[in-house]
């Protein structure tokens, strides 16, 4: 058997699937059209789904449909309630007990976190980082739902043996965030390779240089990702050092798949000049 034309054949089906659960997050999602999207035997597919992207289905929806509450409960003011039935949750206590299994603590707190953050002292350091190259996928819409794009890299990274270990999921920024309406913004979602991985057509390499760069660990649920943006640029105003002409990058130091969101750790990197 002919390993990288099944892998790219494997990641080409698997990036259909992980499309149409994003397209279809508020639907109940059939194991059988599932297997059908992917050209798999409806006898194999959960367990081939599994073994490639380390996640059930209904692990994958449960995890997108709560990532997705918290962006609502961090950015939003709609009732609870609301929130708890776009999540596909009947009553709020059942909503709430999910949501306090993954997230460690209740919706309600959460959100009353976004309002009050914790008055705790954010480190910048200032560090010389390597280069990186990634393998990625382009994102075209609002910066919250860059989740799509990584998990279409995941279905692609996935036969390849690179989802997870030394292979780290990477976010560039390509556009102002402040000035670009959310629909036209722009970003990467890639995964570290290394220098001489060739990548086929179904994802793009780019280079990330080399540089002296103010790194911010932000520590928790992507959602309340933007607390540590204003914290770091809180930090450069009253700082002697300038940004330079490049964009921010994410790096994720753990794997959203098998971490719990309050566990995971992302370096917010901004290029000095």
């Amino acid at each position: 058997m002919n390993r990288p034309h099944t892998a790219r054949d494997y990641a080409r089906r698997l990036d259909r699937v992980a499309a149409h659960i994003w397209a279809h997050l508020d639907e109940d999602l059939d194991l059988g059209v599932l297997a059908e999207i992917a050209c798999f035997s409806p006898y194999h597919f959960h367990r081939i789904y599994r073994a490639v992207l380390g996640e059930t289905v209904a692990e994958t929806v449960a995890r997108l449909r709560l990532q997705r509450a918290s962006m609502a409960l961090a950015r939003s003011e709609a009732p609870i309630r609301r929130i708890a039935q776009a999540a596909g949750y009947g009553s709020v206590p059942a909503f709430t007990r999910a949501f306090r299994a993954a997230y460690g603590q209740t919706p309600a707190a959460f959100r009353s976190r976004r309002r009050h953050p914790q008055d705790t002292a954010m480190t910048v350091d200032i560090r010389d980082c390597p280069p990186l190259r990634i393998a990625c996928v382009t994102h075209k819409g609002p910066a919250p739902e860059i989740g799509e794009a990584f998990d279409r890299l995941m279905a692609w990274a996935g036969p390849r043996g690179l989802a997870g270990g030394e292979h780290l999921g990477v976010a560039v920024y390509l556009s102002d965030m402040a000035t670009t309406p959310p629909a036209e913004q722009i970003a990467l979602a890639g995964l570290t390779i290394e220098p001489d991985f060739q990548v086929d057509g179904a994802v793009e390499t780019f280079d990330i240089q080399a540089g002296r760069y103010a790194v911010l660990l932000h520590r928790g649920p992507y959602a309340t990702l933007g607390q540590s943006y204003d914290a770091l640029f809180a930090w450069l105003t009253a700082s002697p050092h300038s940004p330079a002409h490049a964009p921010c990058i994410e790096v994720n130091l753990n794997d959203p798949r098998r971490t719990a969101p309050e566990a995971l750790m992302t370096e917010i990197r901004l290029p000095l000049a």
